[in-house]
């Protein structure tokens, strides 16, 4: 009998895996980031399938070192599904309810679990996905599973027959952009599934060598990155209310799930937890919300309220136990990007913004502790980008609040279905007219290219300037006004009555109102508004409908 031959996986193994691949794809998530296609800067598929699956590895390392596999592949899959950003987050989450689901109970893992596995994990993956895509990470886990399938019978060893499917899941990858023209074109791989095969990587690394995957030098643990994003800046005053405590520990629930719960209701939040003492601090306008999620945890202490707005130190009393209002029949969570979009949404009535866009797209979880804030009966989620609609659609399904995700890829079709709104009818009927009303609103988005590329016909080199419209690149220059220009008369058209300009932080007022006033000029029978946005990324946005 050859010792050095692995025949199964235990639980402790498993962790280690999970680390590892945690640590390789945080390390190599820029170089994923670089295989997406579109030139506009948003960096997308590295950055969401590293904060998917660190958020999953989080909750198994907060599991007992004896946990079962079963706990640990289910912590896995939960977490993974709230944690979920972005459209490869969402897919990657089902691929990991698959693995779930496909080992059934076992208290091991062999070589005939791996095939189930797979199998499993691919097939969730294909059913979650409306309209399936060859040549993208489905590709690449499905012809993964195939192997397994075909080949288990030949293997005894899981460490060798794990290397195997990955080899065959880098023949895959290699082929994609065989398969899917765009890769070709732009001379990339897919990167969703790069970013599978970095995942197995790390874990056939952490099988192979009993070590997971270091860290990088200038890489951090997601949490520990968050917190760092978090770091206190009282500059520009949008909630009211500093509120600090201490939390003296004395319940069960996690500190991860109290940080989630008031995430939604304000900014600049610290939350630090020393085992039994949590450190909170968070700008919110609604201290008392905060101070009755903290009270599930344990005592408080040291507790401070001050009005930022009129400089002087002030405990709410009233406000810790507010009365909790009836539900209200309609609710809205929007997500958007900057100032004065985020002043739009709530002139609409939006109830909870969540922050997010082109360039960080919020989880499910934050998606799911926003509507869950929102006193109604029915809610309304508007994602305003292509790709937060599939994390947005897990939300229903993880509460008992009748949650309706109104497909819209831009804020202003967001505002627009807002505005459609109708409090006289029903939540079906709402739901119809303002997805209708949404899909009538064309949007041309102007921004720079972050790399040469190739894309939509188009040779782009760094730092052209380029008009997008749904999703592709229709003009590209040096010239932002020449692009701008070109943009808006592509997207007018005979049946348009209102055009919106909505300028971003990065684009000069005065620059934005002579160039809405030129607008006008060109077309004297439309109404043409300018509007500050603030959003990043994109200089303008142009709307019309």
């Amino acid at each position: 009998m050859d010792n050095n031959i692995i025949k199964t996986i235990s639980g402790s193994d498993l962790r280690l895996m999970i680390m590892s691949a945690a640590n390789n794809i945080l390390n190599l998530s820029d170089e994923v980031n670089d295989m997406n296609v579109f030139p506009v800067p948003d960096g997308d598929t590295g950055t969401n399938m590293s904060l998917t699956f660190s958020a999953a590895a989080e909750s198994v390392h907060g599991l007992d070192e004896n946990a079962s596999l079963k706990q640990i592949l289910s912590a896995l899959e939960k977490a993974a599904l709230r944690g979920a950003r972005g459209n490869s987050g969402v897919i990657l989450s089902q691929i990991l309810r698959g693995i779930r689901q496909g080992a059934d109970g076992a208290d091991v893992i062999d070589t005939a679990v791996i095939k189930r596995m797979t199998c499993s994990a691919r097939d969730t993956a294909y059913r979650a996905v409306m309209k399936p895509t060859e040549g993208t990470i489905l590709t690449v886990i499905r012809e993964m599973a195939e192997f397994a399938d075909q080949h288990f019978p030949e293997y005894e060893d899981v460490r060798e027959f794990l290397k195997s499917i990955l080899a065959a899941g880098h023949e895959s990858l290699e082929r994609t952009p065989e398969i899917l023209p765009v890769l070709k074109q732009a001379g990339v791989v897919d990167a969703g599934g790069c970013g599978v095969i970095t995942l197995l990587e790390g874990a056939v690394a952490a099988l192979e060598t009993g070590r997971a995957v270091e860290l990088s030098g200038d890489k951090k643990p997601a949490a520990a990155k968050a917190a760092e994003k978090e770091d206190i800046d009282t500059a520009n005053i949008k909630y009211s209310y500093c509120t600090e405590f201490l939390i003296n520990k004395s319940a069960a629930r996690s500190v991860t799930q109290f940080k989630a719960s008031i995430k939604p209701k304000g900014d600049c939040m610290l939350v630090i937890d020393d085992d039994e003492i949590v450190k909170v601090h968070i700008h919110t306008n609604h201290p008392g919300f905060v101070i009755e999620q903290a009270l599930k945890l344990g005592e408080l202490t040291n507790l401070k309220i001050d009005n930022m707005k009129y400089q002087h130190n002030e405990i709410i009393g009233s406000e810790l136990k507010p009365e909790q209002a009836p539900p209200k029949k309609y609710g809205f969570v929007a997500v958007c990007s900057g100032s004065g979009m985020d002043e739009l949404f709530r002139s609409l009535d939006c109830d909870v913004i969540v922050e997010g866009g082109q360039t960080m797209n919020p989880s499910t979880q934050e998606l799911l502790d926003a509507a869950q804030s929102v006193n109604a009966e029915n809610i309304f989620i508007l994602p305003n980008n292509k790709n937060i609609i599939m994390a947005a659609e897990q939300v229903d399904g993880l509460t008992d609040k009748n949650v309706t995700v109104i497909p819209t890829r831009s804020m202003p079709q967001g505002i627009t279905a807002l505005a459609s709104f109708d409090e006289g009818c029903g939540p079906d009927e709402n739901a119809a007219a303002m997805t209708e009303c949404a899909e009538m609103v064309k949007c041309g988005q102007i921004t720079y290219a972050a790399r040469d590329s190739e894309a939509d016909g188009l040779d782009i080199s760094e730092g052209d300037v380029m008009g997008v419209i749904e999703g592709k690149v229709a003009v590209c220059d040096k010239d932002a006004e020449t692009v701008f220009f070109a943009t808006a008369d592509m997207i007018i058209d005979d049946d348009c009555g209102v055009v919106s300009v909505y300028y971003g932080i990065d684009a000069d007022k005065d620059e934005a109102e002579r160039l809405a006033g030129k607008l006008k000029k060109q077309y004297p029978d439309l109404d043409v508004n300018l509007n500050y946005g603030g959003q990043s990324v994109y200089f303008y946005i142009i709307s019309a409908e």
